[in-house]
C-alpha cells in the first residue's frame, strides 16, 4: 500500500512537471453511467455520430480497451484563454482588425464575425496533449512493470466521468468536466495502466441548484445530466455533414461555447498559461470574419487551420456555416 501511495504521487508530481494543470488517480472498473449509456444509444441521440455506437463494451468498461487495467490515471491541461473582443471576454482590448482587411470599418466588424470554440483557437491539443502522456506512460514503466495505453478525447473512454472518479473534476449538468479552480475549459486525458495506484477520492458536484448552462443553451440541447447531440450546436458545425445546418447556429462557426461562457465556475478559474493553447496569431479574438471565410479557396483553409483542430471539418462545411452564420443575423 505504502509503495503504491508513493508510485501515485510520484505520477502527479511527474504530471506537473510535464505541464498538466492537474492530475488525478481513480481504480479501473465498470462505469457508473451505464443507464445513461444504453438510453443515449437507444434513443438514436448520437445522431450522425454513428461512430459513437461502435466499441460500446469498451466505453463501459475501460478494462475492456486495456485488459487488466487497474488504474486510471487523468489529466486536465485548462484552455480558459482571454478573448480580445467587446463581446465575448472581460479583458477587453479593443476590436481587433483581421490582417487581411485592415481597411474595413469598426462599425463593420463585429457584423460578420463568426464564434469560434476556445478549444479550437490554438494548436491542434490531440498532438501535443498525446505528447505529454506518451512521456508520462513512457516514465511510469521506468518505475514500475506494467502495460499503459494513453488515451485523449478520440478513445473509447468516458473522460468526463473519470475525470470525477479520479478527483480533479466533477461532471456538470452540461456533462462536461468542472474544476474549482480551472473551470470548465479543460482538455482530458488518459492513461489506463496496470500499475496498482492508490486512488484519489471522487469529486464532489457543486452545480446545486445552479442551471445557467441548461436556461442559456438556445437551442433546447441540455437537460440536468443529459445532453441530445441533435440539438447541440457543437455537433450541426463540426460534426453535421448535411448542406444546411438544422437550425440557427446562432453566430457560431465553428463549435459552441455558450453553456461554459455563462457557468459561474469559468468566471472564478484562473487564466490558461500554458503556450501550446493560447490563440494562433488572427484568432485572438475568438472570431472569424464569415464573409472572409466564403471568399477562402482551399488554401486559404488549409493555411488558417494548419495545425488546428478545426482541420476537423473541410472547407464546404465551413462555408456552409459562414452562410448560416450571416443568413441568421447573429455574427
Amino acid at each position: 500500500m505504502i509503495a503504491s501511495l508513493r508510485l501515485a504521487a510520484a505520477v502527479k508530481e511527474r504530471a506537473s512537471d510535464l505541464g498538466f494543470d492537474a492530475c488525478g488517480i481513480a481504480s479501473a472498473g465498470e462505469t457508473q453511467h451505464a443507464d445513461y449509456v444504453h438510453q443515449f444509444f437507444q434513443q438514436g441521440r448520437h445522431g450522425d455520430m454513428a461512430w459513437l455506437a461502435n466499441r460500446r463494451d469498451e466505453r463501459l468498461d475501460p478494462r475492456t480497451y486495456l485488459p487488466g487495467a487497474r488504474s486510471i490515471i487523468v489529466v486536465a491541461t485548462s484552455y480558459n484563454v482571454p478573448l480580445r473582443h467587446p463581446e465575448r471576454a472581460e479583458r477587453v482590448e479593443g476590436p481587433r482588425l483581421p490582417s487581411d482587411d485592415q481597411t474595413r470599418s469598426l462599425d463593420k466588424l463585429g457584423m460578420t464575425e463568426g464564434k469560434v470554440a476556445r478549444y479550437a483557437l490554438g494548436i491542434d491539443y490531440h498532438d501535443h496533449l498525446k505528447n505529454r502522456l506518451f512521456t508520462l506512460a513512457d516514465w511510469l514503466r521506468t518505475e514500475t512493470p506494467c502495460e499503459t495505453r494513453v488515451c485523449v478525447d478520440t478513445a473509447p473512454v468516458l473522460e468526463s466521468e473519470w475525470a470525477a472518479r479520479s478527483g480533479i473534476a466533477w461532471q456538470g449538468k452540461n456533462r462536461l468536466a468542472l474544476s474549482t479552480t480551472l473551470g470548465s475549459y479543460l482538455l482530458l486525458g488518459e492513461i489506463l495502466t496496470t500499475a496498482d495506484l492508490a486512488g484519489d477520492a471522487q469529486a464532489t458536484n457543486r452545480c446545486g441548484t445552479c442551471n445557467a448552462c441548461i436556461d442559456a443553451c438556445p437551442t433546447d440541447a441540455l437537460t440536468p445530466y443529459q445532453i441530445d447531440p441533435r440539438r447541440c450546436i457543437s455537433t450541426w458545425t463540426i460534426e453535421h455533414r448535411g448542406d444546411d445546418l438544422p437550425g440557427d447556429p446562432h453566430g457560431w462557426l465553428f463549435g459552441c461555447d455558450i453553456c461554459q461562457e455563462v457557468c459561474p465556475w469559468n468566471r472564478k478559474a484562473a487564466p490558461a498559461t500554458d503556450p501550446l493553447v493560447q490563440p494562433r496569431p488572427g484568432f485572438e479574438s475568438g472570431t472569424l470574419d464569415a464573409e472572409a471565410v466564403l471568399r477562402w479557396t482551399p488554401d486559404d483553409f488549409r493555411s488558417a487551420t494548419r495545425k488546428s483542430a478545426m482541420r476537423r471539418v473541410k472547407l464546404p462545411q465551413l462555408q456552409r456555416n459562414a452562410r448560416a452564420v450571416l443568413s441568421n443575423g447573429r455574427a
